[in-house]
This record gives C-alpha cells, sequence and structure tokens, in this order.
C-alpha cells in the first residue's frame, strides 16, 4: 500500500510536468505551494488544465479499478470487468441518443445542446441500464449472477446495434463526437465535471472496502457465505448499485476507457494475493495510478495532438487479457 502511494504521488508530479508545454518539476511544486510566486501562465496551465485533468484521472482510474476487483468477488471469476453488468453499454447507448438526438430534441427548446446533457444522459443510462437487468436476473427475492452476466452480454450486442444505428443517422460533426467519446479521454476535464464526479466516485470508494469481508465468504459459494451470516442477497444488491454508480459517472465524464477493471486487479491478484481487504484499496490506487500514466503518455506522445486514452488502455490490455486466457488454457469458469 506505501509502495501504491507512493506511485500515485509520483504519477501525479509527472502529469502536472509533462505536455505539450513541459513545467520542471521544482516550478510544478512551487505552483502548488504559491501559486503567485511562478508566471501566471505556468499557474494557469497547471491549476485550470493539468490539476482538474489529474484529479478526474485519479477518480475515473480508481473507480473503474475497484468497480473491476468488486465484479470478479462478486462473479467469482478473474476475467470478469465491469462492462459485463452492462453499466458501459446503457450509458454509451444513452450517450449516442444524446449527441444524435439532442440536438434536434433539445435545440429548439434550450438552444445549442448544453455541455452538461451528455455526461447526464450517459450517466442516467448506466442507471436505468442496471436497474433494469437487476429487475431482469432477480426472481422470489435472488439475484441470479450467471443470469445478469447473460442478460448483460444481451444488452450490449443490442446496444452496440442500436448505436451503429444511431451513428448511420448521424452527420459528420455528430460522428465525430461520437467517435472521439467512445475512444475516452480526459480533454474535458474541469473543475465542473470534478465537482460533480467526486460525490459521487469518492463516497464508493469509501464504502467498498467495508464489503471484504462478505466477497472472502463469497469465494466459498453462495450457500457457504450465507451459513457463514453473510447476507449474500443484499451484498449483491449493494456491490452492483456500487459499480453502476462508479462506473455510470466516469463513462459520463471520460466516455468509454477499457481493460482498467480487469487488468488491475489481477495484477495485484498475482502479487499481493485475493483477500479483498488488500485487493479493493490497492486496486484503487493502482488504478489511479496507471489511468494517470495513460493519460500523461496520451498527451505528451504525438504533442501537440493528443491520442485518446481508450486506445492506450486497449493497445496495452487486450494483450495481457489474452495472456490471462492462455494462462487459464480456456478454462474461464463462471
Amino acid at each position: 500500500m506505501i509502495t501504491l502511494g507512493c506511485l500515485v504521488v509520483l504519477m501525479s508530479l509527472l502529469a502536472l510536468g509533462a505536455g505539450a508545454t513541459g513545467i520542471p518539476l521544482s516550478r510544478v511544486l512551487s505552483i502548488m505551494m504559491e501559486p503567485s510566486s511562478v508566471p501566471s501562465g505556468e499557474a494557469l496551465v497547471i491549476l485550470q488544465v493539468r490539476l482538474p485533468r489529474l484529479l478526474l484521472g485519479l477518480l475515473i482510474g480508481a473507480a473503474l479499478a475497484c468497480s473491476g476487483a468488486l465484479m470478479q468477488g462478486l462473479f467469482r471469476n478473474p476475467l470478469a470487468d465491469p462492462g459485463l453488468v452492462g453499466v458501459s453499454a446503457g450509458a454509451a447507448l444513452a450517450a449516442a441518443a444524446t449527441i444524435v438526438v439532442g440536438d434536434a430534441l433539445l435545440a429548439p427548446l434550450i438552444g445549442p445542446l448544453s455541455f452538461v446533457a451528455l455526461p447526464i444522459g450517459a450517466f442516467v443510462g448506466g442507471l436505468i441500464t442496471t436497474f433494469a437487468l437487476y429487475l431482469v436476473a432477480t426472481r422470489q427475492g435472488r439475484t441470479s449472477i450467471a443470469t445478469m452476466l447473460l442478460a448483460g452480454v444481451a444488452f450490449g450486442a443490442l446496444s452496440g446495434a442500436l448505436m451503429g444505428f444511431l451513428s448511420y443517422l448521424s452527420d459528420d460533426r455528430q460522428l465525430r463526437d461520437l467517435s472521439f467519446w467512445s475512444l475516452g479521454s480526459l480533454s474535458g476535464a474541469t473543475w465542473t465535471k470534478v465537482a460533480a464526479a467526486t460525490p459521487l466516485i469518492l463516497p464508493v470508494l469509501i464504502v467498498t472496502p467495508f464489503l471484504a469481508r462478505g466477497l472472502n465468504a463469497l469465494a466459498l459459494g453462495e450457500a457457504e457465505a450465507f451459513h457463514l451470516g453473510v447476507p449474500v442477497q443484499r451484498l449483491k444488491a449493494v456491490a452492483i448499485l456500487l459499480v453502476a454508480v462508479t462506473v455510470g459517472a466516469s463513462v459520463a465524464c471520460a466516455g468509454m476507457i477499457g481493460f482498467i477493471g480487469i487488468v488491475v486487479p489481477h495484477i495485484l491478484r498475482l502479487t499481493a494475493g485475493p483477500d479483498h481487504r488488500m485487493l479493493l484499496p490497492a486496486s484503487a490506487l493502482l488504478g489511479a495510478a496507471l489511468l494517470v500514466l495513460a493519460d500523461t503518455v496520451a498527451r505528451t506522445i504525438a504533442a501537440p495532438a493528443e491520442l485518446p486514452i481508450g486506445i492506450l488502455t486497449a493497445a496495452f490490455g487486450a494483450p495481457f487479457f489474452l495472456w490471462l486466457l492462455l494462462r487459464r488454457q480456456g478454462g474461464v469458469g463462471l
């Protein structure tokens, strides 16, 4: 935990100094300690551009990785991912509908499409999708994780088809917005987004470690966990709700960023073991550090242009995922 904390601090300092306008570390520290002591241009870059982007990246990286660890514990499968519950698919579909249909429906009423419509639409879409999947998978007061998984896969396919239809209807500007958003990026980070995401993500990150005991017992099986005194049904409902809130908020603020939720928890399982008392907070720290690193690389590798983060996470996450499959020799059990 100490090592991961130091890694987060190191990645944060690197992110504040690196970019199209390089700022030495000593000046970064001076700006953070006393903004008035540094030329206004550099202070503006740090405090109004890079700092909100850094904080949003820390929040989203921690949320995605912690949600991944939570889903893997709930499904009892290290290959599980937050996208399996359908939150990402629902948020993506709602965002696509907001981009393509929103102009026609909202412009006559409120003028140009407000910049808050997209994140609100994505967040609400993720919550509605999760609630619908929970209703489908729950019978007689019991939620079937396998049913929720299959329903999530089905809804993901349906959402992909509907998003393709919306892309077909969109004009050039809408298609560019839709493509860029679907690849994920922190380029739109502002203090307003940080203020909106913090009340949704931070409380979940604080509450999630309290589920560690139940998830450890659930690894033995649902019946065994029940006999150990774990309220299994309530644990499922709370875990699904927490994942819905964090992933929905993350997708709403930064678009689709994949593989953080599956790679980070598995790396920690290989190094620190499967105990969720350590795994959940450690996943939040490592996820925050890795996403900030990915964002820093995305901003600097083709400066002054910027790559979407989703390209980098997929480029490194997909080979890692294939390695997991080969390591398990195809034994992906549910």
